[in-house]
């Protein structure tokens, strides 16, 4: 239980401290005229309220990211709390205000085109068809994910018939100008998902559960490692590239630069609050982790979250549980769809101020969607997590390379990048989806030591280069 509660007090004293620090290095200026402003166009550039972007940001960022990851993170006990703070602290919330800053600096210019500016143009092509891809395959799996928990609540309902309806809303989300659908709806789930997090965390305090205190035993019942599987599993608590797909919609919303450490880096941390929540609760409510691991077993982390919501909030708890098993869900689908439409849209450099522009755009990002909601994704969906985490070792990199360019202090960005780039070698090394087929009869840990040589070898050619690059452009 201290061990808990500590992490909770470190995340918001990371805000407090480590967020303003952040944020003294970027170097906001209030009196710039931000694109909310400057390229109003009542589509994607409105100017909105700060509590109301730091909600939207939040369940933009958040969904059922934090929950669900933190829930499988917890198979390895305590351990989840360290990745979760120093992750969030360190990594995440400085990847989501860079990556914000950055944007909004930029006319609220996608990912893709933010990694191009600072790392090539080669870059920029990459990361153009790797954040469509990604942002696709959030969005497909969050419409047949809530169809099929949805028939399961009404089996007189067809799964395709929610299927629909679900695609339909998230049609109306993406053309419609932000403030309309997801600028009214967002705000209210955004509070709904944070009292649900807060009415959990009290009621394992209140109800005595005994939340295991940090120690340096891995609780995994397989025995699974901590590194870099549990960096990995837990994304959206900590670190996730899905983020900086996010990060520029609000870029294009916010009114003044200084609200960016509230509304980005503030977010972030409030996610990774949840997150803490959720992985107490799932480690201590089963009474351990092989408890847990046979909740899961029986099906996945949204059966584990209706079980605890209705246990410890009783019939408030299951309400909530279905908010946050479906509702969460659909809410980052339309914005995976959103944010894809901008992507494309600033690579084209195709206006979407008319409507017909923005149809023009979605309906083909809609077919290939509901294509893929037809065929088998499972095999695709294991390599989301890799890429998801990926593509924010890419975004980090950039942060670094903008920040020694305006001469800045760039170490804030590096030392996460460097970490993350050994995360994501290492991972798609040994993991089952990845490399791990080419060692057939080598022992497990051999091949853990060849990952994570091959990660720490990666990371220091990786900042071999930007350093070269750096005397480069001094010269």
């Amino acid at each position: 239980m201290i061990s808990f509660i500590l992490s909770i007090i470190a995340l918001i004293l990371g805000y407090f401290i480590y967020g303003k620090i952040v944020e003294r290095i970027f170097g906001p200026d209030e009196n710039a005229l931000t694109p909310a402003k400057r390229l109003q166009d009542g589509v994607d550039y409105v100017e909105m309220d700060e509590k109301k972007t730091f909600l939207i940001q939040f369940l933009n960022i958040a969904g059922t990211g934090p929950i669900f990851g933190a829930v499988a993170g917890a198979m390895w006990g305590p351990a989840a709390f360290i990745w979760i703070v120093f992750g969030c602290i360190f990594a995440g919330a400085v990847h989501d205000y860079l990556i914000g800053m950055m944007s909004l600096r930029k006319d609220g210019a996608s990912v893709a085109e933010l990694v191009g500016d600072n790392l090539g143009d080669k870059a920029k092509q990459l990361m153009r068809v790797f954040s469509v891809v990604l942002l696709i395959l959030v969005g497909v799996v969050f419409i047949t994910s809530p169809a099929a928990i949805l028939h399961d609540l009404v089996k007189s309902v067809p799964t395709l018939t929610f299927v629909g309806i679900i695609i339909v809303y998230y049609m109306v989300a993406t053309v419609l100008p932000i403030d309309k659908v997801i600028g009214k709806i967002y705000p209210i789930f955004g509070i709904c998902l944070l009292i649900m997090a807060v009415g959990i965390g009290i009621g394992l305090i209140v109800q005595g559960y005994e939340i295991p205190e940090i120690t340096l035993k891995n609780y995994h019942p397989q025995g699974v490692s901590v590194f870099p599987y549990l960096c990995i599993s837990i994304a959206c608590g900590a670190i996730s590239g899905f983020h900086a797909t996010q990060s520029p919609m609000m870029a294009r919303c916010l009114g003044n630069e200084k609200q960016g450490r509230r509304v980005f880096y503030g977010a972030m941390i409030s996610e990774g609050i949840v997150a803490l929540i959720w992985a107490a609760a799932a480690m201590s409510f089963f009474g351990g982790t092989p408890g847990l691991g046979e909740a899961l077993g029986q099906g996945g982390a949204a059966v584990v979250v209706n079980r605890i919501s209705n246990s410890v909030l009783g019939k408030v708890g299951g309400a909530l549980a279905i908010l946050g098993v479906v509702a969460c869900q659909i809410t980052s689908g339309d914005t995976a769809f959103r944010s894809a439409r901008l992507t494309i849209a600033d690579a084209i450099g195709y206006k979407q101020g008319p409507i017909l522009n923005r149809f023009v755009i979605a309906i083909p990002l809609f077919v290939v969607g509901v294509a893929l909601c037809f065929i088998d994704f499972n095999i695709l969906w294991r390599y989301f997590s890799w890429s998801n985490q990926t593509l924010a070792t890419i975004a980090l990199w950039a942060a670094t390379k903008y920040l020694a360019n305006n001469g800045k202090n760039y170490k804030i960005a590096l030392i996460p990048a460097m970490y993350m780039t050994v995360v994501v070698t290492s991972y798609i090394i040994i993991a089952p989806e990845g490399f791990v087929r080419f060692f057939k009869g080598v022992p497990t840990s051999t091949v853990e030591l060849v990952g994570n040589i091959s990660g720490i070898v990666l990371s220091l050619i990786c900042t071999a280069v930007f350093m070269k690059s750096l005397k480069k452009d001094n010269k």
